[in-house]
């Protein structure tokens, strides 16, 4: 079917109290996994390619037309997004491949300086009709904590909202990226808030470290787009290595990658209900 718009999943997502869920693609095999189960249980998608991924790959084009032509194929409503881009030659080529959304990371700015600089990158998607999604406080780098002073404060989320036109709100609420143990608290009061307090939908980032039913309070308490990766990378690495540890004279690459996707949409798949709000707290835990 043709590709659907973030906007659209975004605004379902919310009607129905439900997350909306987007995975990060990180090679072409896990972009088949992921609309793989997209389609397996019939639930809208959001695919995600970082500006790192950009970077491993040495090139935005050649991964992004390739998961756009995945999403076009799918039998279920899928878009494709640019997550936490810095630089805005990234947004521009993204948004000339066909990319129908993008976060642009400025956060780690002087306040101000990410309000101007949101500001005028939301201004050029819009009149390009992209959707726009930021972030405002500090959501755990890459080092697994979060402290309660960076978290976002709901009256400067409502201004800076205001002030750049963003569509949506990534917040920093207790989630770290790259956890790799599911022991994440988030402060769903500071969720209720910055819910009542905002137009636009709140993004949770470094869902990998949340476990299940923290995601589905997380929902209900209004989140509305929920990012997961490390969690899916280390599904496709666990079953990387099962296969090659059962037959170390393995060489055709073709035979311990696939059962690696396919692990990838078998979870991918749990996830989509669990963020639907089927079978959360039930089973080994998401993160």
């Amino acid at each position: 079917m043709p590709l659907v718009s973030t906007a659209s999943i975004l605004a379902d997502a919310r009607a129905a109290g439900s997350g909306a869920a987007a995975f990060n693609v990180i090679h072409l095999e896990t972009a088949e996994a992921l609309v793989a189960a997209a389609d397996r249980t019939g639930t809208p998608l959001i695919l995600q390619i970082s500006e790192n991924c950009v970077r491993y790959h040495g090139s935005l084009l050649p991964l992004t037309r390739a998961t756009l032509a995945l999403a076009e194929a799918a039998h279920t409503g899928v878009s494709v997004h640019l997550d936490h881009v810095t630089d805005a030659e990234l947004v521009r080529q993204g948004v000339e491949a066909g990319v129908g959304s993008v976060m642009i990371d400025a956060s780690t700015l002087p306040y101000e300086q990410n309000v101007s600089t949101t500001a005028q990158l939301t201004s050029w998607c819009h009149e390009r009709n992209v959707f726009v999604e930021a972030e405002l406080g500090e959501v755990g780098g890459k080092d697994g904590v979060h402290a309660p002073g960076v978290r976002t404060d709901p009256d400067e989320a409502r201004e800076f909202v205001a002030a750049t036109g963003v569509d949506a709100l990534a917040v920093a609420v207790g989630s770290s990226h790259a956890m790799r143990e599911r022991t994440a608290k988030l402060d769903l009061e500071l969720i209720r808030r910055l819910r009542a307090k905002l137009p636009v939908p709140l993004v949770l980032h470094g869902s990998s470290g949340v476990p299940d039913e923290e995601l589905w309070q997380a929902i209900t308490a209004g989140m509305t787009k929920i990012n997961i990766s490390t969690h899916l990378v280390s599904v496709f690495t666990q079953g990387l290595r099962k296969v090659l540890d059962a037959d170390q004279a393995l060489i055709d690459s073709r035979k311990y990658i696939a059962p690696a996707r396919d692990a990838v949409t078998d979870e991918a798949a749990r996830l989509l209900g669990v963020l639907g709000g089927k079978g959360a707290g039930e089973g080994e835990d998401a993160g």
